[in-house]
């Protein structure tokens, strides 16, 4: 694949043509895309993947898979990003393209670790599994023909001679009938997921395998491939990060955040410095409640932990003089005196807020940029409790916020499973007494705003809420340099991010 600065040029191909490249709504990515793809459209369709999976995983933790709600959720989310997801839609080349160049774009950002493949091979598993779920009967054979799958449906006849020993074979039927459900013959080494459970019926080395058993066989089919292409993508990534345009990009995109930015705009003063401690209580996401928590206790906090906080107070509401009075207060209480703290810290607090050096007007961290950047150390605050936390020590501070002991197991087999939004998410519910919060959580500041907005009357509560108490978080810091005019065409939210951590270390930190 070419990348250019400029747009890319659409290519007009006849019908005939336009299906060949793609014939079906579903894709099992065997060969890389080919053609000219520019700098701007190669970041547009990584970050609505990224968008897609996250999504993705985030309704498979919210509702059962398969179900009717979980399907149409998914559905909808398929149909406002513009990627293929039916096969009677007219029209699907560029949905279908689309879909075909963000998954190997996004190849080469999550091939680089074992957190980042796992991650995105489950997800890309349930979006293939949703894909074949509403795949019309009639274009399964040949879309298994097109995968490389050999899975042949067997005749009725077969079938009618089969028929009790597949039945008798199979957890999926309770005594019913085969018909009108397809049977496919498969050889054994393809089944032995089903073999080992004694779910399939078995013949002269071929499994036969009914069509509600048989998604489970492709998934670890698609799963192996991609396994494997992701660990030959692995290393050949030295040569693809040796182009100064693309690199910057791979980095930040496993490390993204692609929703609102929550800057002051509008929040400027909307808070009062006498509201903090109320408010740390109420709407404070973990992660800040405990940095608000050692910043009373201790007069002071780390760098990590005045870079998170004060982005985040900056980001609900709290003005640049309020900043300067609040810390200044809060330190000259730790006996500094206010001259080393004028010298020494306030400089940075402007930076922060765009007032000094490169006049970058900072926002507050994303879940993704704190969970993944600047581990904390000991004697830090910042990060996330539900990443950076031991598990005892997080269950000692959830029962101190008064989560019920089965609110705890919950969260604490979320966390388990390294779904630490979620995890956060299902706190907020329980904090707030909802079922359903109604969004994905994916900043601490939706969760401080999503909470004003439940506590002035925005959403019904069941009961009065419960209020919880500490937590131990961590922050973010790091990346690549920006590759300047070659980057140029990307958006601004990646140049913002850039430009900030270059700003961090060429300024001093705070």
């Amino acid at each position: 694949m070419e990348f250019s600065g400029g747009k890319r040029k659409k290519l007009r191909l006849a019908d005939d043509q336009r299906n060949a490249c793609y014939p079906h709504s579903l894709q099992f990515y065997l060969q890389p895309p080919s053609g000219n793809v520019s700098l701007t459209e190669f970041e547009t369709l990584a970050i609505d993947r990224v968008k897609l999976l996250k999504s993705v995983e985030n309704l498979g933790l919210s509702y059962m898979k398969g179900t009717e709600q979980y399907q149409s959720k998914l559905e909808a989310e398929l149909r406002k990003l513009k990627f293929s997801y039916r096969e009677s839609l007219e029209d699907e080349y560029e949905p279908r393209r689309k879909d075909h160049i963000s998954h190997f774009i996004l190849r080469l950002a999550y091939c680089q670790s074992e957190d980042l493949r796992r991650w995105f091979i489950q997800q890309e598993m349930d979006l293939l599994r949703f894909r074949f779920s509403i795949l019309p009967k009639d274009k399964i054979q040949s879309f298994l023909k097109d995968s490389h799958l050999q899975f042949e449906a067997i005749s009725d006849e077969e079938k009618t001679v089969r028929e009790q020993d597949i039945i008798a074979s199979s957890s999926t039927f309770g005594g019913a009938q085969l018909d009108p459900e397809s049977v496919y013959k498969i050889p054994f080494a393809e089944a032995l997921d089903l073999f080992r459970g004694r779910k399939v019926y078995l013949e002269n080395g071929f499994a036969y395998v009914p069509h509600k058993d048989i998604v489970a066989i492709i998934l670890n089919e698609f799963r192996t491939k991609l396994s494997k292409a992701l660990a030959l993508t692995a290393r050949s990534l030295p040569a693809v990060q040796s182009d100064e345009r693309l690199q910057p990009l791979l980095n930040h995109l496993s490390h993204s955040y692609t929703g609102q930015d929550y800057s002051t705009q509008g929040n400027a003063g909307k808070i009062s410095l006498d509201q903090i401690d109320s408010l740390s209580t109420k709407s404070f996401p973990p992660c800040m409640r405990q940095l608000h928590k050692a910043l009373r206790e201790n007069h002071h906090l780390r760098h990590g932990g005045r870079m998170q906080y004060g982005l985040f107070l900056k980001g609900i509401g709290l003005t640049l003089e309020q900043a300067l009075q609040f810390w200044k207060q809060e330190f000259i209480r730790g006996n500094m005196d206010p001259d080393k703290f004028d010298k020494g810290y306030s400089y940075n607090i402007r930076h922060s807020y765009g007032k000094e050096g490169k006049r970058t007007d900072y926002t507050p961290y994303s879940c993704m940029k704190i969970i993944l950047t600047n581990t904390p150390g000991q004697g830090d605050y910042h990060g996330c409790p539900f990443r950076h936390s031991d598990p005892e020590l997080l269950r000692q501070k959830l029962q101190a916020y008064k989560i019920p002991p089965a609110g705890i197991s919950q969260i604490l087999d979320l966390v388990k499973g390294t779904h630490y939004q979620v995890a956060c998410q299902k706190f907020f519910e329980m904090t707030h007494n909802v079922d359903d919060c109604g969004f994905s959580l994916s900043h601490p500041n939706q969760f401080f705003f999503e909470s004003q907005r439940i506590l002035s009357g925005g959403k019904d509560i069941k009961k009065d809420s419960v209020q919880p108490e500490t937590p131990q978080p961590r922050p973010s810091v790091q990346r690549s340099k920006d590759s300047s005019s070659t980057l140029d065409s990307l958006s601004s939210a990646l140049d913002m991010d850039l430009e900030e951590l270059e700003d961090c270390f060429s300024e001093g930190s705070w």
